[in-house]
């Protein structure tokens, strides 16, 4: 079974009570449950993990990249300006592996701040603006 790492940043563990006419009703929680369904109906084990320390999201990305494990990457606000980030993003897909940026919402559509994304230009592709389907979508890529 092909692993996958499904990394989550800052406050998506608030999940359900942070802005839910943004980010939606479910909780982490319920988002992680769904997403482990997702991988293993396509095949894949599938490893959620969420932190708000940008240092630790880092160590996970260079853990994909010496395991050979691809990754579904929601930076959330890292988005938009942590370069620490994303050179260990770039480590990701220049070692031959797939790293799928994705967001709940669809950045590009919200504040101006929020319309760069210093990940996006490293990821082999992003999915964005489908709420937790986002997630499905990025599995299914990598399926």
């Amino acid at each position: 079974m092909t692993r996958v790492l499904v990394l989550n940043g800052p406050n998506l563990g608030r999940l359900g009570v942070r802005e839910p006419e943004v980010y939606g009703s479910a909780t982490f929680t319920e988002l992680a449950a769904q997403v482990a369904a997702w991988g293993s109906d396509l095949g894949l084990e599938v490893d959620v993990r969420q932190t708000d320390d940008e240092s630790e999201l880092v160590g996970w990305l260079h853990e994909a990249v010496d395991a050979r494990t691809d990754v579904v990457l929601n930076p959330a606000a890292f988005t938009h300006y942590s370069y620490a980030l994303r050179d260990a993003a770039a480590q990701v897909t220049k070692g031959g592996l797939r790293l799928v940026e994705v967001h709940l919402s669809n950045p590009a559509a919200r504040e101006e701040f929020r319309h760069n994304s210093v990940i996006g230009g490293v990821a082999t592709g992003t999915v964005a603006g489908f709420g937790v389907g986002s997630y499905r979508l990025a599995l299914e890529a990598l399926a």
